[in-house]
């Protein structure tokens, strides 16, 4: 038995990779789940778990996820060896990333991957499933028009949980109105894009190759310019990310001028987090565009 891992979670993967554990290291930075390096008999994994009832559906949701991106063949992702249940506890069980130096071409080769990633499409913005960002329930309902599923899956969403908290008053709500109105004639038309969802740069790693890899994604069908959106919105990336995106699929004309939208949905997903200034970064962007 490894002390720091519950024992129901020690049983069920040992029984699952019919393998014992030998030892368990945590990782530092996770705010919602326990996560670390476990090893075994058989091959070394990452683990993390928190709460079933928490966080109902959560892990089975990423293992999707990252699936997803995996079969894009598009960038380096983690391979989900198993998601369980045991007792109070639900755990994932991935391939474990050796952290390793940035390669020379590190960021030209993120950029040129993440366009790759972007031109894996589908009929419509949204997934068949719903999942998370951050601990919030992330839904990911199904439109075949992108300011539809931005305004009704993204912003509304947070909305209602932000005025259900008393975190945003009806001021702001009339401003969103009023923003609402104008998406249409903001938005340049584009096929729905597969997106890692989150893509900030505590979810980006560099593996044993020296290649970027994605974790903790927040999968969806959406506009691509929202994930490069996320990229700015907590320090931003090296310039050549962008040149070699660019270089692979070009960006329609203007699109500098509206990250700030995009990033309407994270900052709020943090009003609701954390709260804090984001409410007034939120109100910053929505007087820049009315």
């Amino acid at each position: 038995m490894v002390p720091s891992v519950p024992f129901p979670i020690v049983e069920s993967i040992e029984a699952q990779t019919r393998s014992s554990i030998r030892s368990f290291s945590f990782s530092s930075g996770g705010c919602i789940n326990h996560g670390g390096k476990l090893t075994t008999s058989t091959g070394i994994y990452f683990l993390k778990w928190n709460d079933l009832k928490k966080f109902p559906g959560m892990f089975a949701a990423e293992a999707k996820g990252l699936s997803l991106l995996k079969s894009a063949s598009a960038l380096a992702v983690p391979e989900v060896i198993f998601v369980g249940a045991a007792d109070s506890f639900q755990f994932l069980l991935l391939e474990h990333i050796e952290a390793a130096k940035m390669s020379r071409d590190y960021w030209r080769d993120f950029g040129t991957g993440l366009a790759a990633l972007h031109k894996t499409s589908s009929h419509h913005f949204g997934l068949d499933h719903d999942n998370y960002i951050g601990s919030l329930p992330q839904k990911n309902s199904t439109a075949t028009s992108w300011v539809d599923f931005f305004r009704e899956q993204r912003l509304k969403v947070q909305l209602q949980v932000a005025l259900g908290q008393g975190k945003i008053d009806n001021n702001i709500l009339r401003k969103f109105d009023s923003l609402f109105n104008r998406l249409p004639s903001l938005f340049p038309e584009e096929p729905p894009a597969l997106l890692h969802g989150d893509l900030w740069g505590g979810n980006i790693m560099t593996n044993s190759s020296g290649e970027p890899c994605l974790i903790d994604p927040a999968v969806y069908f959406g506009h691509r310019e929202a994930d490069l959106a996320m990229t700015r919105l907590f320090g931003g990336f090296d310039p050549s990310f962008l040149e070699s995106y660019e270089d692979t699929y070009p960006l329609e004309s203007g699109y500098e001028g509206r990250l700030d939208l995009y990033n309407l949905y994270p900052l709020l997903v943090h009003v609701n987090l954390f709260g804090g200034g984001y409410a007034g970064q939120v109100v910053s962007i929505l007087d820049h565009y009315l």
